[in-house]
């Protein structure tokens, strides 16, 4: 069992923090194509948001001695990522995991695994992203386990203080090394252009006449004819 100090990310200001709580991962990903989770990682609520620094946790299939333990160390902001190293069939964090969290004003939790008491789950509005529920638990038994060490969750490695942003959509895990503020101008340019794309479509513009589309499809019927000579 391995316990290591809490990593803070020294890239992330108060400021670019709520800059990015306007962002969604899905627009990242215009500009992106790495870091983000497999889609089976969803999350158990509706209509959330979650901007915070992973707080890392490897367990074992039935052990959750080391998630009991990261939930009373994480703090404020906190995402808690947690590697079930492969098990799909024990539910890790439940009711009273959740209640400690908030409790700490952790930001969210995301499991590469199932969780459980979703009615429970949905009263404390915690966001919990996990890949399915289970009546199955885990138990404490201090076999084994990780905290803030570098983990895979959602085929994504995940070191601690990267930063993760999550909603509705998906997770997306930024690593440290990222210029994050590049991301943010790209994305946030974005933003501000679609409700300008969306009066050129009101006005009986075509969206592929917008795009490249076009452009491609004429580029490519060129180069098709260029063969057939």
């Amino acid at each position: 069992m391995k316990i290591l100090n809490r990593v803070a990310n020294k890239q992330l200001t108060p400021a670019m923090r709520k800059q990015f709580e306007m962002v969604e991962p899905a627009t990242i990903g215009h500009h992106l194509h790495y870091g983000f989770m497999d889609c089976r990682i969803r999350s158990m609520l509706q209509d959330v948001k979650v901007v915070g620094t992973a707080f890392t946790v490897k367990t074992n299939s039935n052990d959750s001695t080391m998630v009991h333990k990261a939930v009373s160390l994480a703090q404020e902001g906190d995402v808690i990522v947690i590697d079930r190293t492969g098990d799909t069939k024990h539910a890790c964090v439940g009711e009273m995991v959740v209640y400690a969290a908030n409790t700490r004003k952790v930001a969210g939790i995301i499991i590469d695994g199932p969780c459980t008491d979703i009615q429970a789950l949905r009263e404390i509005g915690l966001p919990v992203f996990a890949t399915r529920l289970s009546p199955i638990t885990t138990k404490l038994y201090g076999i084994s386990g990780e905290i803030n060490t570098t983990i895979q969750c959602g085929g994504v490695a995940v070191k601690p203080g990267d930063f993760i942003i999550a909603d509705d959509n998906g997770v997306l895990v930024l690593p440290q090394d990222l210029n994050y503020q590049s991301i943010l101008e790209k994305a946030e340019l974005s933003e501000r252009n679609e409700p300008k794309f969306k009066q050129m479509l009101d006005a009986g513009k075509t969206l592929s006449s917008m795009t490249k589309a076009d452009q491609l499809i004429a580029l490519y019927d060129e180069e098709f004819k260029e063969n057939e000579r």
